[in-house]
């Protein structure tokens, strides 16, 4: 049996100073990948549409792998999404970035579908060593 206990009873260590700076870099990339594909998807559609998700999905994918856990897919869905919340509000003088076509409504809709996707396909905690198969 693992003598560590169970992972609810073990106390919660503080994340390291790197990890944070890795989620935090994460989550301005997704600000970026956000504001680029809210200017793509309606440049060059379909192609523009196609282009800003794949661009989302390997962030969140690869943040997802580079942190070997749902936080690395987590933090850039977050930063995309509050990009992408920011710009569909108008301004006061009128203007606004998205339209009110398809298109957009497709990028908002996939964009959020793409971020739940990334982050379910994540890797979880997962024990090591022998102890991993109960019964041995």
């Amino acid at each position: 049996m693992n003598q560590r206990g169970s992972l609810l009873t073990q106390p919660l260590q503080p994340p390291s100073a790197g990890r944070v700076l890795l989620y935090l870099g994460l989550f301005v990339l997704g600000l970026a990948v956000g504001v680029a594909g809210s200017l793509l998807q309606g440049a060059w559609f379909p192609g523009g549409l196609l282009l800003a998700l794949a661009g989302e999905a390997g962030l969140c994918l690869g943040g997802g792998l580079a942190t070997r856990g749902r936080g690395g897919s987590i933090a850039p869905a977050a930063g995309w999404l509050i990009a992408v919340i920011l710009l569909t509000a108008s301004r006061p003088e009128g203007d606004f970035l998205f339209g009110a076509g398809g298109g957009s409504y497709l990028f908002l809709l996939g964009g959020m579908a793409v971020a739940v996707i990334c982050a379910t396909l994540g890797q979880g905690w997962q024990p090591g060593g022998r102890d991993v198969r109960l019964g041995k």
